[in-house]
């Protein structure tokens, strides 16, 4: 009896062993791969334009440490700058249609131009203790007086002009797109003249005159 029990338990120590080999391993799992960020494009940079030395070239308007919000708001803010200024100055060729593309902006755009106004407030509440408004009223000021141009006018017109016809084609809320791919081109307008615009004036050769030679009195 005590050699049939060592028996079965032999018997049944091999079944379960086979069982325990014949059951399949567990697998595992992969690790997950985190996916890789994408970082944004950085925006295009405008193509570098000529200049033309000896021209006035107006100062640009900066604002002091902006959020990427405010960054926007400025650019669409110069933008309608620009584009009231040419408005002004560029009614001798109706092809610009400068005032046309200006009323257009504001009918299309005005939801963008009163956000940007408001974060532009905003800012200068935000980074001067006392005076914001004012502030923000200068700020106006300046940004007409950064494209008052003489020397660049046809240039300018010109610049103004694509961009018054980008921002018609714009999709509502799109304005500061457009505002931060245009207004670095019209600043570049306000630095060159092109020759095609009559201005160019050529530098005068004039001659050289030495001094005449001593006369010598006959003896």
């Amino acid at each position: 009896m005590h050699n049939k029990l060592i028996l079965w338990a032999s018997v049944g120590a091999v079944l379960m062993a086979s069982a325990a080999d014949a059951a399949p391993a567990k697998r595992k799992r992969p690790a997950r791969r985190v996916p890789a960020k994408v970082l944004a494009k950085p925006a295009p940079k405008p193509p570098t334009l000529p200049t033309t030395p000896g021209i006035m070239v107006p100062k640009p308007v900066n604002l002091s440490k902006p959020t990427p919000a405010e960054a926007r708001a400025h650019a669409v803010w110069m933008l309608r700058a620009a584009m009231n200024v040419a408005a002004l100055q560029c009614q001798y060729s109706p092809f610009l249609r400068a005032v046309d593309n200006y009323n257009q902006m504001l009918r299309k755009h005005g939801a963008d131009l009163v956000h940007a106004q408001n974060v532009l407030i905003g800012h200068f509440n935000r980074t001067m203790k006392r005076g914001g408004a004012a502030a923000f009223d200068r700020y106006n000021t300046r940004s007409y007086n950064s494209f008052s141009t003489m020397d660049a006018q046809y240039n300018f017109c010109w610049a103004t002009g694509q961009a018054g016809l980008a921002a018609r084609l714009a999709s509502v809320g799109g304005l500061s797109t457009i505002a931060l791919e245009q207004v670095p081109l019209v600043r570049a307008a306000l630095a060159y003249v092109p020759p095609a615009a009559g201005l160019m004036v050529p530098a005068l050769s004039l001659p050289t005159f030495e001094p005449p030679a001593p006369i010598v009195a006959d003896d």
